[in-house]
């Protein structure tokens, strides 16, 4: 069986060490895939091209060309492998743009490998304080190990290393994602649909009201 995974690079020069980190990472993940007997299909979308219909986009809301064919392919991959530079301690401006164009629950229980590459180690931090939360609000499902890249990280083995493991955390989830859907979600939680149709409640439906508790500790 051949699994789809799109890898989202924001790297603004040519060459450009994100686009050098990303290529590692999808030929990891193209590594382990096949070393659980299946075919990867690994397409690379790449922002800096789409710079302008995503400016575009910002002002009439609607994206058009190459940008709808780049979301669409996005939100039909298995997994995603997302690559971006730091700026100002964060992602870039164009990496946040272009995922605006999705909606919340876009990415539901998709594999996401985060990345990201920088001058500095200190930067690191970025993964969990910016990436993490972004694809989470997205629904995704961010594989443990995050990757930074610093300037003096290539060429390192402890770059190997992460992102050998990164890659396998991803493929590991992939692999499992689909047999979880293939056995009838056996052992998950069903789809928000599902639940309601089955009488499952929200495990925050009987959460007090914070007002009433603050009203009753004062009266």
């Amino acid at each position: 069986m051949t699994r789809r995974i799109v890898a989202v690079t924001a790297g603004l020069s040519e060459p450009s060490s994100t686009r050098l980190l990303t290529d590692r990472l999808t030929e990891a993940v193209d590594r382990h895939v096949t070393a659980h007997g299946e075919d990867a299909a690994i397409e690379v979308v790449e922002l800096r091209p789409l710079a302008k219909l995503i400016a575009e986009q910002m002002l009439t809301r609607f994206p058009s060309g190459e940008l709808t064919a780049a979301i669409e392919k996005v939100l039909s991959a298995d997994a995603l492998v997302v690559v971006t530079p730091v700026f100002s301690g964060s992602y870039s401006g164009l990496f946040k743009s272009f995922f605006d164009n999705l909606d919340v629950g876009a990415l539901d229980g998709k594999p996401v490998l985060i990345a990201a590459t920088g001058g500095s180690s200190r930067h690191s931090l970025m993964l969990d304080h910016a990436m993490r939360p972004l694809f989470s609000y997205l629904h995704a499902s961010v594989v443990p190990t995050g990757v930074m890249a610093a300037t003096d990280d290539f060429g390192t083995t402890g770059l190997d290393r992460r992102v050998d493991r990164a890659a396998a955390e991803l493929v590991a989830a992939l692999l499992g994602a689909a047999a979880g859907a293939s056995a009838g979600r056996s052992g998950f939680l069903p789809a928000e649909g599902e639940q309601r149709e089955a009488g499952f409640t929200d495990r925050f439906d009987d959460v007090p009201d914070f007002t009433e508790l603050l009203r009753r500790a004062s009266s």
